[in-house]
C-alpha cells in the first residue's frame, strides 16, 4: 500500500496523570470513527490507565506495548507505550504534585522524539499542570514552549481552530506588559507568513488573512496608540508585497466577528487573551490548539487538567476528539506533498 494510503500514527500523550488526560482519552478511543482514519497509541502510564478505567465505567482492555512498531490500531484495545513512571498510590487524582508534573514532561519528551524520528505522523498532547512542572524542575510555560525546545524551532505560533475560526498568536504565556513590547513588525510577519503557509492543511492555497490590531479601534490613526502605524501595517504591507492576502490592522473588537461569518480564513491575533476569548467564547471545551512552524506535527486540548473534576469521570472528550481529527488532517495533508 502506497505510504499516502497508509493510517497515520497518532500518539496521545497522557497529560498530568493526576487531571483529566487519562479518562478523556478513555473515553475518545471508545469512538470507532478514529480507528477508522488512524492508528491511535497513547503515551503515558499503564497503570494510570487502569484506574482511570473505574472513572469512566469502562472495561476496555490496557494493552501495553514497548514500540510504536508493536501497536496493532485493533479498535477495541487502548494501546499505551506504558513509560511505568507513576505511583499510583502517591498520585491521586485532582492533587498537584511533583511526580505528575515530571511524568507529564516525560510523556511530551518521549512523543516528540518518537515523532522526530518519524515513528509518529503527529502528536496530540493531553493537558499537563503549568505549576506542577514547575515544582518538577521544568521552567516551560506549557505544551509550546517544551515543543519549540526539544525540536529547536524559534519561528513559530500557538493556532487556536474553532470550527471555521482559526486564530495564530503573535504572543502567549507573556505578561500583557511584554505582549506589547512583542508587537514588531518581523513578528507580525513571521506570524502572518505562518498562517499562509497552513493553509494548505485545509486545501487553501491563498488563505485571506485578517491582522488585529493592538490598540482600540486598532489605534485611530495614531490616536490610541501608534503600533499599528509603526510595525503591525508596514508588517502587512510586506506581506501582500510577497503575494500573501492579508488584511489589517482591522479593529478587534469587530473582526472576530466577520471571521466566525467566514470572511477570512484566519486570524492574527497580537496577543493571548485577545485570541483565547474569541474562541473560547464560540468554542468552549471543543476548540483545538495546534502550534504552527514546528518540523512536526502537534495539536492539543483547549483545556487544562480541571483537578476540579478530575477522576469523577465526567470530563468531556470532545475538545480531544477535534485535536485527533485535526491531526489527522493535518498528518494526511503532510504525506500527500
Amino acid at each position: 500500500m502506497p505510504r499516502t494510503k497508509k493510517k497515520p500514527r497518532i500518539g496521545i500523550t497522557m497529560g498530568d496523570p493526576a487531571g483529566i488526560g487519562p479518562e478523556i482519552i478513555l473515553k475518545a478511543l471508545s469512538q470507532e470513527t478514529i480507528y477508522r482514519q488512524a492508528i491511535p497509541m497513547v503515551i503515558g502510564d499503564g497503570a494510570t490507565l487502569d484506574r482511570a478505567k473505574g472513572y469512566v465505567g469502562t472495561g476496555v482492555p490496557i494493552r501495553r506495548v514497548d514500540s510504536v512498531g508493536a501497536v496493532t490500531g485493533r479498535f477495541g484495545d487502548v494501546e499505551v507505550l506504558d513509560l511505568k513512571n507513576v505511583d499510583v498510590e502517591k498520585c491521586q487524582p485532582g492533587v498537584l504534585s511533583t511526580e505528575a508534573g515530571r511524568a507529564a514532561v516525560e510523556y511530551v519528551s518521549k512523543a516528540i522524539d518518537l515523532a522526530t524520528a518519524a515513528e509518529l505522523d503527529a502528536v496530540v498532547t493531553a493537558p499537563l499542570n503549568k505549576e506542577a512542572i514547575h515544582r518538577a524542575g521544568y521552567p516551560f510555560a506549557g505544551h509550546t514552549e517544551i515543543f519549540a525546545e526539544r525540536t529547536a524551532s524559534r519561528n513559530y505560533s500557538l493556532m487556536l481552530v474553532a470550527g471555521r475560526l482559526r486564530v495564530l498568536h503573535v504572543s502567549t504565556h507573556v505578561s500583557l506588559r511584554e505582549a506589547c513590547d512583542v508587537v514588531k513588525k518581523e513578528r507580525v510577519l513571521q506570524v502572518i507568513r505562518l498562517a499562509h503557509e497552513v493553509g494548505g492543511a485545509w486545501n487553501l492555497q491563498r488563505p485571506r488573512i485578517a491582522v488585529a490590531g493592538l490598540n482600540p479601534h486598532a489605534g485611530e490613526q495614531g490616536l490610541f496608540g501608534r503600533e499599528e502605524r509603526d510595525e503591525i501595517g508596514p508588517a502587512v504591507e510586506a506581506a501582500r508585497a510577497a503575494g500573501i492576502d492579508a488584511v489589517g490592522p482591522l479593529p478587534p473588537d469587530t473582526l472576530f466577528v466577520r471571521a466566525s461569518r467566514g470572511e477570512f480564513d484566519f486570524v492574527v491575533a497580537m496577543y493571548h487573551d485577545q485570541g483565547h476569548i474569541a474562541v473560547k467564547l464560540r468554542s468552549f471545551n471543543r476548540a483545538v490548539n495546534v502550534t504552527v512552524g514546528l518540523p512536526i506535527i502537534r495539536t492539543s486540548v483547549d483545556h487544562g487538567t480541571a483537578f476540579d473534576i478530575a477522576g469523577k469521570g465526567t470530563a468531556s472528550p470532545r475538545s480531544l476528539l477535534e485535536a485527533v481529527r485535526v491531526a489527522i488532517r493535518m498528518a494526511r495533508r503532510q504525506r500527500s506533498k
